[in-house]
């Protein structure tokens, strides 16, 4: 005697085959490459992030190398009237006292600062976005705390697609990712009231890229 289906294998089935259809029904695309699905980046990686981080409100500096990055931010701070920029990265501490930007890392000025510098793990050219992540020597608190979030990074920081950038945090690690990671796409904003944006509610009011070319 063959046994016979039970009314919920019979069910499970049905959802497994419809799922499956739907699958390659809506997203043909992830035949290939998957990029198909994108809009292109135009004119290169480099202006496509500027352009998008710009459409969302955020600033991108871009400079000819790394000493001209720190000129250009000495030019921001002293612009702004910033009395310090914190930050717990050593080497932009280092780079910031040679090019006499006031700045701090003690934990007197945490609360007091008005600007705060960080490093990233990459760019992503297509949304603007910037990917930080918890391995990184300042800690979670730098990319949320302060209340103008200035990022140091590299041309070679850049990738096209969120997915590449997935791929290339990966490969850093050799696959131990970071407990966190996260991607910052202009600064914080909501329209929980009346739908009427605000900027700077959970986060940082402002988020301005340095990005060294070479």
């Amino acid at each position: 005697m063959i046994p016979t289906q039970s009314s919920r294998e019979q069910i499970l089935k049905k959802i497994e085959a419809t799922r499956k259809r739907r699958s390659e029904d809506f997203f043909p695309a992830f035949s290939g490459s998957g990029k198909e699905i994108y809009k292109p980046i135009l004119p290169d990686v480099v202006a496509c992030f500027k352009n998008e981080l710009e459409t969302v409100k955020g600033q991108c500096v871009l400079c000819e190398n790394e000493n001209d990055l720190y000129h250009k931010m000495k030019d921001f701070v002293v612009e702004r009237a910033f009395p310090f920029v914190f930050s717990r990265d050593q080497e932009i501490l280092s780079r910031m006292e040679e090019n006499a930007i006031p700045c701090s890392d003690k934990e007197a000025d945490f609360e007091n600062m008005q600007a705060g510098v960080t490093s990233c793990e990459f760019l992503i050219a297509r949304t603007g976005s910037v990917m930080v992540s918890s391995l990184s020597s300042i800690g979670r608190q730098m990319h949320a705390f302060p209340p103008v979030h200035l990022v140091v990074a590299k041309a070679a920081q850049m990738t096209d697609y969120y997915e590449d950038a997935l791929i290339a945090i990966q490969s850093k690690y050799n696959g131990n990712l970071p407990s966190a990671i996260t991607t910052i796409t202009g600064p914080s904003r909501t329209a929980d009231i009346e739908k009427t944006l605000v900027l700077g509610a959970h986060g940082p009011k402002e988020l301005i890229v340095f990005i060294a070319k070479k």
